[in-house]
């Protein structure tokens, strides 16, 4: 999560030329790494809990990650106004931990049906065009079921999350009991550095809570320092261009061609900026249109 983090923050400030953890490879990771906490969490509900319930511990925990999710709704709501986060992980692990209580005594193949309706639900309704209108109200998109995608930072919705938290509770009960006595459940850490590991680990939520202010931080100080990365926005750019060059009309090869030389130009010409004056928007127009030309000349000729 923190490498995720890091990379998430040097594509805002600008410091490498695009910012990777959008990416469809970034993303899957922010996906995988998501699931692997909301299985921990199931997981780690059956270690809690025990063979009962134990409503102080279970309270308490529930109080800490409600607080914090809690405390990083009302922060970026003043960091990130447009992109708030309402409902990401920790919201969805605080919902999750009591919605997963029955599932510690439910029979094992409820648990893990009720997993998998709940990961394939979301794909289900997307195949059949979509779940019925009344699925996107506001106040439901903490489902996810509906075919709004909210404008958030983080946005883990119980479908197909929840999921994920009943596959931990399920991989709990089956492999604790199982574990209890074997050669890794009597592991304790010896070298500094697995003691560090296990600390880590006892004390995740804070480690998750600081690790990012402190990297924005960090990060921040280099931005000021070293200014954005050369070829930062350069990768947006063209792929902004070339899919509005498409809309208007141009062909895939030559809107592609089209923005790759529009780009070189507006950089030869020190016109790679946002404060462009009306006589440099001028500028720009004219080059786009002679970079246009001339990869619609190219192709023209190649047939």
């Amino acid at each position: 999560m923190a490498l995720y983090h890091l990379t998430w923050d040097l594509g805002h400030l600008r410091l490498t030329p695009e910012n990777w953890a959008l990416t469809p490879l970034g993303k899957a990771a922010a996906e995988g790494i998501a699931g692997s906490f909301l299985v921990l969490v199931g997981f780690g509900l059956v270690l809690a809990q025990g063979p009962g319930f134990r409503p102080r511990p279970f309270g308490l925990r529930l109080a800490r990650i409600g607080g914090a999710a809690a405390l990083i709704s009302a922060a970026t709501w003043f960091v990130f106004p447009q992109s708030w986060i309402f409902f990401g992980v920790l919201h969805c692990i605080a919902l999750s931990s009591v919605l997963a209580l029955p599932a510690l005594q439910a029979p094992l193949a409820l648990v893990a049906a009720a997993a998998v309706a709940v990961v394939a639900l979301p794909g289900l309704l997307a195949a059949a065009g979509g779940g019925p209108d009344w699925l996107d109200a506001p106040a439901l998109l903490v489902l996810g079921l509906g075919r709004t995608v909210p404008n958030t930072n983080d946005y883990v919705p119980l479908f197909p999350w929840f999921g994920w938290v009943l596959a931990g509770v399920l991989a709990g009960r089956v492999w604790v009991p199982r574990l209890a006595g074997s050669r890794l459940g009597r592991w304790r850490p010896g070298s500094r550095a697995a003691r560090g590991l296990t600390w880590a680990g006892r004390h995740s939520l804070a480690v998750y809570l600081v690790h990012q202010p402190l990297l924005l931080l960090i990060l921040s100080g280099v931005a000021a320092v070293t200014g954005p990365h050369p070829r930062a926005g350069e990768a947006g750019f063209r792929g902004a261009y070339a899919a509005s060059c498409r809309e208007a009309g141009g062909g895939e090869a030559i809107c592609r061609d089209t923005a790759r030389c529009l780009l070189g130009r507006l950089r030869e010409e020190g016109l790679w900026r946002g404060d462009l004056t009306p006589e440099e928007r001028g500028r720009a127009v004219a080059l786009a249109q002679a970079c246009f030309a001339g990869a619609a000349g190219a192709e023209g000729a190649a047939r």
